[in-house]
């Protein structure tokens, strides 16, 4: 059975949130489109605030799931998560950047 890219992606996305889950971390936000980009998952591990980017890939024959994560997603990550702390006027709080590749 062949599924779209669109439910490949969610399906990827759920089982990254279940991991993070199953590791204790709480989620915060999903799928939260914020500025001009798209955060996939914010979580909680502790003290620390994570932002999650999770990238999936059915093949490498593009360049595996790491392939996906160019310098100019890592600048719009960036953008994206400074735009929610300001946002939820977030300051002085441990923040880290996760990728999940499935």
């Amino acid at each position: 059975m062949t599924h779209s890219p669109k439910d490949f992606g969610r399906s990827a996305e759920a089982l990254a949130e279940h991991c993070l889950r199953r590791k204790g971390y709480r989620i915060l936000e999903r799928n939260l489109r914020i500025g001009h980009g798209e955060l996939d998952l914010i979580a909680q591990d502790g003290p620390t605030l994570v932002f999650v980017e999770v990238k999936g890939r059915r093949t490498e024959r593009f360049g595996g799931a790491s392939h996906a994560i160019t310098p100019h997603k890592q600048r719009q990550l960036i953008k994206s998560a400074l735009a929610y702390l300001a946002k939820q006027a977030i300051a002085n709080c441990p923040c880290r950047f996760d990728v999940i590749l499935v």
